[in-house]
């Protein structure tokens, strides 16, 4: 297939999946089906699935062209957690892409010279917040592992959109307007994004012949062309220089890097299996903690209309993420109680304080079965949303969800000379290192991954994949995955239909309820339990496919400008 065939490849289906997708209907497919946030990523992975190739090897052709045409949310400069079912062997394996501090990091990398914590963005903005990025490396070891394809075919297409142009979506010109001020501070960023001083139009075509020289580069050298050489040079210079705010990392931190394979975490929740992203991500732990929780509870009779059901589902996710905000950081360099905090016996004991009317009006880290002291104080990190999710399933029974990021939107706004934005993830570590004299176990360490709450998540049935989802969106991506997982096991939706659902979320106390939409009906009920309530933008980019012996039914989330598209 040529560069032009492949870049009209499925344009048609694409049309008719976005039609579905208006009408708030599931994509339907037999053999295999794609759902990612930008039409372009999502032909080029269909054109990889469509000849042959496996989950994996659509996944990197997906990923290299969402960091083209949807830069500000994930690319090569990021990191990306992959959650794997092996149609061949019934496994379940995870892959752990998450960026790692520079060595020269220390715990006081985020406080002034006084000890104090700086202010988030004087963080975030310039070379200090970036971590050595894992998104390549991940690219690589997955297709080694479950690949089929020819490693340079997939990236055939991000090679030719960025080439020849893409059309910049109505999200990415709104983001740059709205970002205009911490994207000018930096002449390459600056140039791209504004370029002639203004942002760059909706509609207007967008060519980054930068990035299309780093994907040859890797197509040709493998990820080995990016963690060494010219390009690990220029992100190094980039951080180093990054005037007001310049970083630590460098090209050693670059050529040690490891993608780390994983145990999955799972629970079990209404006779499925709920499989995720264990540690340096709280995902699947929380979305697990808040699920197991409920499993005592008959949702499915409350329905999703009920204040009642939203009442236990937001107290549930209070509670976990208050075990969250204690326990969960990277477990290569902390211990962590994660058996315990997924305990069957400790869930229901903390389930049963659910059992009453009202909302909760204390909440507080529980205690975990665990064979180490749990003395952890709680952690003091911001996380902001970005990210994007991936889901795929292929045609030999292969399944795949992948959540990636750079984190804040356009991360840490430097865009290095290969023409890919860096991130910011170092900001996900505590800015703090104690509290009281006790230690934050997510304080930021040398060589240790910021936790994260990414959540890709595969939900098992008598050992076969029932549903593949995840999104982004900060620390409520942990909300809107475990929302779409109930509203399709217990609700009965559709996986549009349960992506679409209104988002209500409550991680701390306030329950946040979606703007514009049916959520807000429940202010008054809950406000009456005892809650507080918000109303406000809840932007989820949710991806899922469901299966069964009928086939696949694919759902984007309307939120966004992604699809399902399946054949």
């Amino acid at each position: 297939m040529s560069a032009q065939e492949a870049a009209d490849a499925f344009a048609p289906e694409a049309a008719t999946a976005q039609s579905t997708k208006d009408s708030g209907a599931p994509v339907s497919a037999s053999k295999w089906m794609v759902a990612a946030a930008n039409p372009l990523a999502v032909r080029a992975g269909a054109r990889v699935l469509a000849d042959g190739g496996t989950a994996a090897d659509a996944m990197v052709a997906v990923q290299t062209v969402l960091g083209l045409v949807e830069p500000q949310s994930s690319g090569l400069g990021g990191g990306a957690f992959l959650v794997w079912y092996d149609g061949a062997t019934g496994e379940m394996t995870t892959l752990d892409g998450r960026e790692t501090a520079p060595m020269a990091a220390t715990p006081l990398l985020f406080q002034d010279e006084n000890g104090e914590p700086l202010q988030f963005f004087d963080a975030v903005v310039g070379g200090l917040s970036v971590g050595t990025p894992g998104t390549p490396a991940l690219l690589e070891k997955a297709h080694a592992k479950w690949g089929r394809a020819d490693w340079p075919t997939l990236f055939a297409d991000a090679i030719d959109l960025a080439e020849n142009g893409f059309e910049v979506s109505p999200r990415l010109a709104a983001l740059v307007d709205s970002d205009q001020e911490r994207l000018g501070r930096f002449a390459r960023t600056a140039s791209y994004f504004l370029p002639e001083g203004a942002p760059l139009a909706e509609g207007s075509t967008l060519r980054n012949p930068a990035y299309a020289q780093t994907l040859r580069a890797i197509s040709t050298g493998g990820a080995k062309a990016f963690y060494n050489g010219e390009i690990a040079q220029g992100i190094v210079d980039t951080v180093a220089n990054a005037e007001g705010n310049p970083g630590v990392l460098s090209t050693t931190d670059l050529s040690i890097y490891k993608v780390k394979e994983r145990a999955p975490v799972c629970v079990t929740y209404r006779a499925h299996e709920v499989c995720g992203m264990g540690p340096p991500s709280s995902g699947a732990l929380t979305v697990g903690q808040i699920l197991g929780m409920l499993e005592g509870y008959d949702l499915a009779a409350l329905g999703k209309d009920s204040a009642d059901a939203w009442r236990l589902i937001g107290d549930a996710s209070r509670l976990a993420f208050a075990d969250r905000g204690r326990y969960m950081a990277d477990s290569d360099f902390v211990p962590m109680p994660t058996k315990g905090l997924v305990d069957a016996d400790y869930l229901a004991s903390r389930a049963k304080t659910l059992s009453g009317e009202t909302a909760l009006t204390d909440v507080e880290a529980g205690e975990p079965p665990f064979d180490h002291a749990l003395l952890w104080a709680d952690d003091q990190s911001i996380e902001l949303p970005s990210t994007s999710h991936i889901s795929i399933v292929d045609q030999y029974g292969n399944a795949l969800s992948m959540t990636t990021t750079i984190e804040n939107g356009f991360g840490s706004r430097l865009m290095a000379p290969g023409g890919f934005l860096l991130n910011n993830e170092l900001t996900d570590f505590s800015f703090a290192t104690h509290d009281n004299g006790v230690p934050i176990a997510n304080r930021v360490e040398p060589g240790k991954r910021p936790r994260s709450s990414m959540a890709p998540t595969i939900v098992l049935k008598d050992g076969k994949p029932t549903l593949v989802v995840g999104s982004p969106g900060g620390s409520r991506i942990i909300g809107y995955v475990a929302k779409t997982i109930i509203a399709h096991l217990d609700w009965g939706l559709d996986p549009q239909a349960a992506i679409a659902l209104p988002n209500l979320v409550n991680r701390f106390g306030t329950y946040d309820l979606e703007e514009g939409t049916d959520a807000t009906r429940f202010a008054e009920p809950l406000t009456a339990m005892g809650f507080e309530t918000n109303a406000r933008a809840l932007t989820s980019g949710l991806h899922a496919i469901a299966l069964s012996e009928d086939g696949l039914l694919g759902g984007a989330d309307p939120r966004r400008e992604g699809i399902a598209l399946g054949e």
